[in-house]
């Protein structure tokens, strides 16, 4: 071989290994998280646990769905949840098939029962069982794991209580935290127990105002949560069909929903998790932040508003909020028969805010937030709004005026009246 060619060639190999080298540098989410690194996340990304006035052991927002079309025509698929709170978590990481998720709440309790939801998953290979041991009640024989959600728990609101089978799903949940090498306290396994005994209690029937304070009363039971749907009609839910449930499982048994004791305004879980997805090239897609803006203070709201500067996003990225009647009413699209209401808005809406130097105003973020239906690409068929005094569409009808925020020609934001005109 002359000297041109083995220069050549070995410049070739080099520039192979070097590219070899590039795709193996080239960090990337992992599609299982290994037992060690799932405990060592819940440990080292965590903060101290902080106080909350109710338990929360189950939902009470009935509109959580509703944003759900309006995310999935928004945003990117897969990609990074962030959530809060309890078992919806899981409904929105089964619609927008996350490849990870992060569920971080102030309350330690939370993680703990989290931990209960992850044993219960990886312990019922369907629907029936999850439901089953759940709430400790035995599987109905005459149900097949193709039954509805309203179908599935309409029989199970008339099943009993099974002390015996209590026991028995309490060791196997114990028996997991053993098997996976997390390590509980005692305190941490006695926290646990107790939450599972609230569900063996409450069964289907359970709500937020079961064994717990409550800021309302008639709040929905599990089995109403379970049964709501969006705004056409359709349910999301975890529980509404076995497709949903085995997303949800599959993440649980390789370890992609990782539970945090964290405060959003926090010094370290908001941080940290943007600290891994940086390193992994990764995005988040939705932030679930539900109501919790409301209990923070002007101080803690900034530094909230701050962390999120932290975590990697783009302008599809959303933060999903529960806004409370009281500041619902302040929306340019809430109507009479609405009470609160589940919206989303761009995430970039606040970290451009901060980035530039000033301070996000909740009021004025909550006042530009968009009707997620209109999101959702479904204006056409239900409502659309137009410049005052243009036209009226055809096969419209005047239902009010709003203000609305549009970008002009030159780049520049500006507030003009519109007319709010709904399908005939």
């Amino acid at each position: 071989m002359s000297l041109r060619r083995l220069v050549l060639a070995a410049a070739i190999i080099v520039v192979a290994a070097i590219g070899t080298m590039a795709v193996q540098t080239a960090a990337t989410l992992p599609s299982e998280i290994s037992d060690a690194e799932f405990w060592r996340m819940i440990v080292e990304f965590s903060e101290q646990g902080g106080s909350y006035p109710y338990e929360n052991f189950v939902s009470n927002e009935l509109t959580v769905q509703h944003v759900i079309p309006a995310l999935k025509a928004t945003t990117k698929p897969g990609g990074v949840f962030i959530g809060v709170g309890p078992d919806q978590n899981f409904t929105y990481v089964s619609a927008l098939q996350s490849k990870l998720a992060f569920v971080v709440d102030i309350r330690r309790q939370n993680m703990l029962e989290m931990l209960m939801y992850k044993a219960l998953f990886e312990l019922s290979p369907d629907r029936l069982d999850f439901v089953s041991r759940l709430f400790s009640r035995v599987r109905p024989a005459l149900l097949d794991s193709r039954a509805s959600a309203s179908a599935l728990f309409a029989t199970y609101e008339k099943a009993k209580q099974d002390a015996e089978l209590y026991q028995k799903n309490l060791q196997a949940i114990k028996a997991s935290m053993t098997q996976h090498g997390f390590a509980l306290s005692s305190e941490d396994l006695g926290k646990l127990e107790y939450v599972y005994q609230v569900f063996f209690k409450g069964g289907p029937a359970i709500n937020y105002e079961f064994m717990s304070t409550s800021p309302f009363t008639g709040a929905a039971s599990y089995s109403q949560l379970m049964n709501i749907t969006d705004t056409a009609g359709r349910n999301w839910g975890f529980l509404a069909n076995e497709e949903n449930y085995q997303y949800v499982r599959e993440m649980q048994r390789r370890n992609m929903i990782v539970p945090l004791v964290g405060d959003f305004a926090g010094p370290a879980a908001l941080r940290n998790i943007g600290r891994y997805l940086k390193e992994r090239n990764a995005t988040v897609t939705a932030f679930y932040a539900s109501n919790v803006e409301y209990y923070l203070n002007p101080t803690q709201k900034q530094a909230f508003y701050a962390n999120l500067t932290e975590l990697p996003g783009d302008p599809s990225s959303m933060l999903v909020r529960y806004i409370l009647g009281s500041q619902a009413r302040n929306l340019s699209w809430w109507k009479q028969e609405m009470d609160d209401v589940s919206a989303i808005s761009p995430m970039s809406e606040i970290t451009n805010i901060v980035r530039a130097g000033q301070r996000p105003v909740f009021e004025d973020l909550l006042r530009a937030t968009k009707d997620p239906i209109v999101l959702a690409g479904q204006g056409q068929g239900t409502q659309i709004y137009v410049l005052k005094g243009s036209a009226a569409p055809a096969g419209y009808t005047l239902t009010g005026t709003a203000k609305q925020t549009i970008q002009t020609v030159s780049g520049a934001s500006a507030t003009v009246d519109v007319d709010v005109y709904s399908r005939k």
